[in-house]
């Protein structure tokens, strides 16, 4: 089996939330030594990207979801003893607060994000799900974070990404943070309107993002 049809399978079983199929789809992708990274973003990242268009338009609901989130855990359990083997020996690039905003409920878009940083050498403080302006602001300030990334997957949720950059403003803190957005929904224009530092489509290209950040801190 080739490595675009392993990707293919990963994301397939993401979109149909087959357990199974994830687990031997992580399991080929390692025994054809693909990059786990590459498994993770090219593969069953994809399979979110999917799954979540198809929630956000109303062609699947909750329990797929669910089932999408199930499947990607399972391959998870066979990539990420893989990955954490990379995490070996890097040099500390900084701290990145992550969490999803105030009204979304959803995870597992900046859970794939927070395990690619790890693995660039950013220690990352995951806050979950559901996170007010102030909470967010908060912890940054707690753990002395470089970087805070705001997750959201639904576009009713999107503007509490604008109101966490808006209140750094208002408490005088907007300068002591990147402040970078991504999910579903998000697009570059969206990041510029609201005046965040970057927009990341993938988890790869988040992770990169916070690292030209930080280089050019």
């Amino acid at each position: 089996m080739n490595k675009e049809q392993i990707l293919e399978n990963l994301a397939t079983a993401i979109v149909d939330g087959d357990d199974d199929m994830a687990l031997e789809s992580a399991r080929a992708a390692l025994d054809a030594q693909l990059d786990p990274l590459d498994a993770v973003d090219q593969g069953l990242s994809k399979g979110m990207d999917i799954i979540g268009e198809q929630f956000q338009s109303g062609e699947v609901f909750l329990p797929e979801l669910l089932m999408a989130a199930s499947a990607f855990k399972a391959a998870m359990e066979i990539l990420k003893p893989e990955i954490e083997l990379q995490k070996k020996e890097i040099a500390k690039q900084g701290t990145v607060l992550i969490g999803t905003v105030k009204g979304d409920l959803h995870s597992i878009g900046k859970n794939i994000v927070g395990t690619v940083l790890e693995t660039k050498g950013f220690d990352v403080v995951d806050i979950g799900i559901d996170n007010g302006a102030l909470d967010i602001i908060q912890e940054a300030k707690k753990v002395q974070a470089d970087v805070i990334a705001l997750s959201c997957l639904m576009t009713t949720t999107m503007p509490a990404q604008k109101e966490v950059i808006e209140t750094l403003e208002e408490m005088n803190l907007r300068d002591k943070y990147f402040v970078i957005v991504g999910g579903g929904p998000v697009t570059p224009e969206w990041a510029n309107e609201i005046g965040a530092d970057g927009y990341g489509e993938s988890a790869i290209q988040a992770a990169e993002l916070v690292k030209e950040l930080m280089d050019n801190k």
